[in-house]
């Protein structure tokens, strides 16, 4: 099969690359993509997809796109993973959320409560209709986030 995108690999960049994949000091799959890069290099050894997938054991896909980074974005783009367009899931609490949780969590706490729970946090988030649902462990990050400490009691 004709390789769309050819890799030709500078001195330079091969020592850099080779140094990173003898130093163990990167990341895994950066240490992978610098030794995918290596034997794609039409100027060394210039392995097939198929052969360098089997070699690393990586999907057949993963060197064609790294040589595809390679050759159109170069050599930090190719020894990156791919960013996402956008996230898996949609965030819970937007900014707007956020602030109404930090201004409750700041706030008296409610009433028959000595001080806010994760868990009261939560339900009135959605009595409120802020959110239609939120678990009490995105409570928790967001809280964390922005430094307000859960277990000391209400500022307010």
């Amino acid at each position: 099969m004709n390789k769309r995108y050819i890799v030709r690999l500078t001195d330079e960049e091969r020592k850099g690359l080779e140094g990173m994949t003898g130093s163990g000091k990167q990341a895994a799959y950066k240490i992978k993509h610098a030794q995918i890069l290596l034997k794609a290099d039409a100027n060394g050894p210039n392995w097939p997809d198929e052969k360098i997938a089997e070699a690393f054991d990586t999907h057949v896909n993963t060197p064609r796109n790294v040589r595809q980074r390679f050759v159109e974005q170069g050599l930090q783009a190719a020894l990156e993973r791919k960013k996402q367009d956008q996230p898996s899931r949609p965030r819970r609490l937007d900014g707007r959320a956020e602030a109404h949780l930090i201004a409750l969590h700041c706030g008296p706490a409610p009433e028959g409560a000595a001080r806010w729970t994760l868990k009261l946090l939560a339900d009135r988030l959605v009595e409120l209709e802020i959110v239609e649902s939120v678990s009490k462990q995105t409570i928790l990050r967001t809280l964390k986030k922005t430094n307000s400490s859960r277990t000391c009691g209400s500022v307010g």
